[in-house]
């Protein structure tokens, strides 16, 4: 049994996948997000969807480092944690423009104080700000905020958001064929509209890179930071303080802040895409949660993914697998390794695709193809050699 699956969590969703089975796909199965009619406004050119997701336990890291630094700006990256991880999965059905947002936010009281919900609710309003200047409009429509300390150790911060969009402008991920490239976007470096150096990390695998990261001292000065009932072998068992100092060629990282690192959006690249380059986009995947692996649950039956130029994986990706001793299949299947967007496309305009995504401090590159093939299959080259899915 994996690390992973010792700590209570999966990577792959097993069981959610097992009992979500039965529901209705919507009306493109192979799209990465439910699409439904429009039962809004009645209208059969027109769709409707409604996403759900948040921060998972990255807010159990900004606990810990709010806890020991006293830097409470960590958690307006939580909120945007909690946004993005919504709005690019918005984004790969083609969606960027004219959203709503509902925020959840469940906290002990007598651990989050006052200060920490101003934060997150005044970095959600501050995200939005910030989008509206690249022409992503998203209303922040409030939402829920309870005091539920019988439930949540610390704080769970979650949040929806709903559109209405034409179905002449979705992604379905139906056009994906042989022939394709796929151009991949970094999910770290400093994009323009980003204020500093993103790890790449985002908000999948937190379990995983806190516990095998951090400290055992981490689980004795805050037992409200992890669930007491797992085995103690599982819990804090890496080299790291939250302080720690790193090195990644000329710059120096905290380890703190490479894990907190807030989740990169892609919407200014993507609005820009999706408004010039509709025709030459074929699928959206969103390297989430299931790593290098996701594309799996959203591409045709009958196409063989070939990945052998994927980005070399950022700093925060060597320290965790460096701390979890966990092989390269683990980590491509748990963690996005520093390529977090795909775009499917023709060959003759993947260089445009990547033109514009660089005007944007994003770095992009072709990092694989689409094959024919009899089965669906994966088939990602790493350094150390070929993973077969």
């Amino acid at each position: 049994m994996s690390l992973y699956s010792k700590r209570g969590v999966s990577a792959q969703k097993e069981e959610v996948h097992a009992a979500t089975k039965n529901l209705d796909k919507g009306l493109y199965a192979n799209a990465f997000c439910k699409i439904y009619p429009d039962v809004l406004c009645g209208d059969a050119d027109w769709v409707n969807l409604m996403h759900a997701d948040g921060a998972g336990t990255k807010s159990i890291l900004a606990y810990l480092y709010w806890k020991e630094t006293g830097d409470v700006s960590v958690w307006k990256g939580i909120a945007q944690d909690a946004i993005v991880m919504n709005l690019d999965d918005l984004l790969c059905v083609g969606i960027y423009d004219q959203l709503l947002f509902s925020s959840t936010i469940d906290r002990n009281k007598n651990v989050i104080p006052a200060e920490v919900l101003e934060a997150v609710i005044n970095g959600t309003q501050a995200f939005f700000d910030t989008m509206k200047g690249f022409g992503v409009n998203i209303t922040f429509m409030g939402g829920e905020t309870a005091d539920v300390g019988d439930v949540v150790r610390s704080i769970a911060v979650n949040g929806t958001m709903a559109a209405r969009w034409p179905k002449s402008k979705l992604i379905t991920n139906e056009k994906i064929k042989a022939g394709d490239v796929i151009v991949g976007l970094a999910g770290f470096g400093k994009a323009n509209y980003e204020t500093e150096y993103n790890s790449g990390l985002a908000s999948n695998g937190l379990t995983s890179a806190r516990h095998d990261v951090l400290h055992k001292t981490y689980g004795a000065r805050f037992p409200e930071s992890f669930d007491t009932s797992l085995d103690e072998s599982v819990v804090y068992i890496g080299p790291h303080r939250m302080t720690d100092e790193v090195k990644d060629g000329d710059r120096v990282h905290q380890v703190g802040k490479l894990l907190l690192s807030p989740t990169r959006t892609f919407a200014p690249v993507m609005k820009a895409l999706l408004e010039n380059h509709f025709d030459a986009i074929h699928g959206l995947i969103h390297c989430s949660g299931g790593g290098q692996t996701k594309c799996m649950k959203y591409i045709p039956e009958n196409v063989r993914i070939i990945k052998d130029n994927l980005f070399t994986p950022p700093v925060i990706f060597n320290i965790i697998q460096a701390a979890s001793k966990s092989d390269d299949r683990e980590m491509y299947q748990v963690f996005n390794m520093g390529t977090r967007l795909e775009i499917y496309t023709n060959e003759k305009d993947a260089e445009a695709i990547i033109s514009v995504s660089k005007s944007f401090g994003v770095d992009a590159q072709v990092i694989g193809r689409v094959e024919a093939s009899e089965k669906k299959e994966l088939v990602i080259i790493t350094p150390n050699g070929e993973l077969q899915y």
